[in-house]
């Protein structure tokens, strides 16, 4: 049996693997839009609907590296399986929740699938023909940002023609038939990392991230200044310093943090940290902006619906410019796509800054950020996935992925801090809020794309043999990015 799975054509594999990964980003914002319908659907707080976000997040940010790590340990396939159920039951448990609790642990269920990412991008470095393997991550890479988009714009046609409930109900039904398509299709990989899981380590990464991730969702709401806010955020650094001492120190860590100080993998995780700054907090924002009635100075009072056909082109042309940058990365380098989608995102914000006064303005911003922000995602899951040894790609692509949740947690949260400054209950923002969060953003973008200039551009052996061209993918066993003076 395991000889005739090998064999399935790897399309097939792909197949279900983009389906994975597109079921999991949907879930990420389908809830965005329809907040106000849950809360009153379950009779809760504003305060407590948004625990349908957070609890999400901060499971997503937790299971994303451990479940990475142990299908390098155990098995990606078998791992992959695993996530999938936890989608779907998830699923099930939130399409039937009467109570913001049940819905809660339902979401926190769900969050456990973000392992999908890593581990797939795992299997397409270990079981994909090499010359294959650059276009696959980066079409992967941008369905998982894109379908983040596409969430919003499928959440009001949804709950309009049926209920908030369907919301789930339909991605159970979708993730149940990919979990079985996953365990008959997808091959085992025989890629193994000898080892077991570092108990210190998950119980450290999961307290400075819950922390971190806790701090800022509740910044808005308790105050920046406030002493629950800045004890969560202290403790997090504290926590996450001694988290990597003990990984540093650990004979099976779970984050290896040689591995994090290899050149192209800490400065791509920077550049994903910020840009995931500005991605979420666009999604999460500009919803509300033209939902807002004209007769408050700006907005288009547009329905959720519409508000979410406007911000489709983003999604549209980061999926397909995700597809696309295999291909220029083939010829130009990873490094110089990532570049070229960073300068065009910068761009988007720009024009949300200082040209929002009409529809078709924030049409055309969505679909230069959708260019450059599909160039920019693949090209950053490749650079992470060729630096570093097939062993690690799980946990490495996974701890980018996460950091990249993280960058949109705080930029979101910093958004919503900015947009509803001096603003009191029941009142609605003022313009000028959006317009210094966009800058903010902005700001942001320009760090990006300033972090990947230090983004090494050639692969070298460790035996100081002749370095590869960055456009190519091939992998010295152990070797590691380093910097390309001709870049």
């Amino acid at each position: 049996m395991a000889v005739e799975t090998a064999r399935r054509p790897y399309q097939a594999t792909y197949a279900v693997l983009a389906l994975a990964v597109g079921g999991f980003a949907l879930l990420q914002s389908l809830v965005i839009p329809v907040l106000p319908t849950i809360e009153a659907g379950l009779r809760t707080s504003q305060n407590t609907v948004t625990w349908v976000l957070t609890s999400y997040l901060l499971s997503a940010a937790i299971f994303t590296p451990i479940m990475g790590r142990l299908g390098d340990m155990y098995g990606k396939e078998r791992l992959l399986v695993l996530t999938l159920v936890a989608l779907t039951v998830g699923s099930l448990l939130a399409a039937v929740a009467s109570s913001i609790t049940l819905m809660i642990v339902a979401r926190t269920i769900q969050g456990v699938g973000g392992g999908v990412l890593p581990l797939s991008f795992g299997l397409i470095r270990d079981e994909f023909p090499q010359e294959k393997v650059r276009g696959a991550i980066g079409v992967i890479a941008a369905l998982a940002a894109a379908g983040g988009g596409l969430g919003i714009v499928l959440a009001g046609p949804i709950v309009g023609a049926l209920n908030y409930h369907w919301l789930f109900w339909i991605p159970m039904i979708v993730m149940a038939m990919v979990t079985v398509a996953a365990h008959v299709i997808v091959p085992e990989s025989e890629v193994r990392t000898p080892g077991k899981l570092s108990w210190s380590g998950v119980v450290l990464l999961s307290t400075w991230l819950v922390a971190l991730i806790l701090g800022i969702s509740e910044a808005p709401t308790w105050g920046w200044g406030s002493t629950s806010v800045v004890g969560l955020l202290l403790g997090a650094a504290v926590v996450a310093a001694g988290w990597i001492l003990v990984e540093a120190r650990s004979a099976h860590p779970l984050i290896d943090m040689h591995m994090m100080r290899i050149p192209a993998v800490w400065t791509t995780n920077l550049v994903a940290f910020l840009l995931g700054i500005g991605l979420y907090a666009v999604f999460a924002f500009l919803p509300e902006f033209l939902q807002t009635s004209p007769s408050a100075g700006y907005g288009f009072g547009v329905s959720i619906t519409v508000s979410g056909l406007i911000l489709l082109p983003a999604s549209v042309f980061m999926f397909a410019f995700g597809m696309w940058s295999g291909r220029l990365a083939n010829r130009f380098g990873s490094k110089s796509v990532l570049l070229a989608g960073l300068v065009v995102g910068v761009v988007t914000f720009v024009l949300l800054t200082f040209a929002r006064a009409a529809e078709w303005q924030i049409l055309l911003a969505m679909v230069v950020e959708g260019i450059g922000f599909g160039l920019a995602f693949s090209s950053m899951s490749a650079l992470v996935v060729v630096a570093v040894p097939p062993e690690q790609t799980g946990v490495a692509s996974g701890m980018n992925a996460n950091i990249r949740t993280i960058g949109g947690s705080i930029g979101a949260a910093a958004m919503s801090s900015i947009v509803t400054s001096g603003v009191h209950a029941g009142q609605i923002p003022r313009d000028a809020g959006y317009t210094h969060g966009f800058a903010l953003l902005t700001v942001a973008a320009i760090a990006a794309a300033i972090a990947a200039l230090f983004v090494p551009g050639r692969l070298r052996p460790p035996s100081g043999g002749v370095a590869m061209p960055h456009g190519e993918l091939g992998m010295v066993a152990g070797g590691t990015l380093v910097g390309d003076e001709s870049e």
